[in-house]
């Protein structure tokens, strides 16, 4: 062998890591390029939630309050569709990543289906929203206001999660943006909406909190009209032809999104419920707490919306890996979106903690009142479970990208309920942090959660590698 056939290693070394340094930032990149429409649509989510809240709020604080009761009836009851229907993400990305155009376009059909099968009996519970509430010891009154505004809300159910589907599909294929424009143009929509259905303008009868309901679901229904539009005659979509033979079910895909999107649904509510519970803690303390925790909770969801974009295109991301069969692009896909979502959750954390007096009195007003000082305080102490909330979110996506959803359910029983439900009820009432100590236990079960769920991810990775 000649020295010019020699391989210098000091020369493949530098190579080696360009490479790495040029799949990271094209890693980076991609993931970018999907999270910030998929976060955004999210934000979008909650302006509408706003304003709803915002025109309801002039009817009056009864009526407030039973439209909280009823967005908690609903979000619960949505929820079992929601993450049955987020299945449809994992197994279109990871077709897109395989080169499969078939089993793309079988993935968002199934899930339409799915949609179909599941909300009929979803609709039954918020149309007897008045007795579930008058059973969990509500008071009357306000269980018969939050019926007329589930009467409302029940119709767009089905819509609403063929909308969801639709997103998944399109993230998968890499083209999230229509769902956003989907989005952004539903905000004023569902503004010109919601006001004259609630006060009878324009015309219109004046339907009160139904008149509400009836507009978010008609606004579901455009915002599925729209994607279907998009999905059916756009391109990139239309090369799918995903409304052909669409009257066909495929049984067997539909057991495997079962078995993916079950666990999903499950988990958000074991989630869901810890911070209902949390709340129910706080009552028991003071409405002086519950208040603070509402609002400090409130801050927290919107923080939230970013990881969960994070987190959804961390999913396709590593369903496009999985799909290929490549097994460092799992990895990086991964990491990537875990180190997105935590320098992101970080800069707000510190943003929160630099403002969170300014918060209060936004909340508040001006009045520096003990409310204003425990939320304040609240806010402070959240700072860890605000971090590790955006990381067990993103690192949840990353597995959900590799078809992972049952043992994940399993680390969320153990860190919500086992760990932080009983630490919170512990620290709030057998030591004297009082709501601090809510907090405290809410961001331990937090940590935990996020840590098993980043080994989970490091261990299947590494089985990857090793086949």
């Amino acid at each position: 062998m000649t020295s010019c056939d020699k391989i210098d290693a000091n020369q493949l070394a530098p190579a080696s890591a360009a490479r790495t340094r040029s799949h990271l930032a094209e890693e980076f990149a991609e993931t970018l390029k999907l999270a910030v429409p998929l976060a955004l649509t999210q934000l979008g989510q909650i302006a509408m939630m706003t304003t709803d809240l915002a025109y309801i709020g002039r009817l009056g604080g009864e009526t407030v309050a039973a439209a909280a009761l009823a967005h908690t009836v609903f979000f619960v009851i949505f929820t079992f569709g929601l993450g049955l229907v987020s299945a449809v993400s994992p197994l279109a990305a990871q077709a897109f990543g395989a080169r499969d155009p078939r089993m793309v376009r079988r993935a968002l059909r199934v899930g339409l289906w799915a949609a179909v099968l599941i909300s009929a009996p979803l609709m039954i519970l918020p149309l007897r929203g008045e007795a579930i509430l008058i059973a969990l010891g509500q008071a009357p009154a306000a269980a018969k206001l939050a019926q007329q505004y589930l009467f409302g809300l029940a119709w767009g159910i089905l819509p609403a999660l063929w909308f969801i589907a639709i997103r998944g599909f399109m993230s998968a294929v890499n083209r999230p943006e229509p769902v956003l424009w989907i989005t952004l143009a539903a905000i004023p929509a569902n503004a010109l909406l919601v006001y004259p259905l609630l006060y009878g303008k324009w015309g219109l009868p004046e339907l009160g909190l139904f008149g509400a309901g009836l507009a978010t679901s008609l606004v579901n229904l455009g915002t599925f009209l729209a994607g279907l539009w998009f999905t059916a005659r756009r391109r990139p979509f239309r090369k799918y032809h995903v409304l052909g033979r669409i009257w066909r079910i495929d049984w067997p895909l539909m057991g495997k999104l079962i078995v993916i999107g079950a666990p999903i649904s499950m988990a958000f509510l074991l989630e869901y419920g810890l911070f209902g519970a949390a709340g129910l803690l706080m009552g028991l303390i003071s409405t002086t707490a519950l208040a603070a925790h509402q609002i400090a909770l409130q801050i927290a969801a919107i923080l939230y919306m970013v990881p969960f974009g994070i987190s959804m295109a961390a999913t396709v991301r590593v369903g496009h890996a999985v799909g290929r069969r490549d097994s460092d692009a799992v990895r990086r896909a991964g990491y990537v979106a875990l180190l997105l979502g935590t320098a992101f959750m970080a800069a707000m954390t510190l943003a929160v903690i630099m403002g969170r007096f300014t918060i209060a009195e936004l909340f508040l007003g001006e009045a520096h009142d003990a409310t204003a000082t425990l939320t304040a305080t609240l806010l402070l102490v959240g700072t860890t479970f605000f971090v590790t909330d955006g990381i067990q979110t993103v690192a949840n996506g990353a597995l959900r990208g590799m078809n992972d959803t049952r043992i994940p359910l399993l680390f969320a029983t153990i860190s919500y309920w086992l760990v932080g439900f009983t630490c919170a009820w512990a620290l709030g009432f057998r030591t004297s942090l009082g709501a601090g100590g809510v907090w405290v236990g809410l961001s331990v079960g937090t940590v935990v959660f996020a840590v098993l769920l980043i080994l989970r991810f490091r261990l299947l990775a590494n089985r990857l590698a090793e086949r």
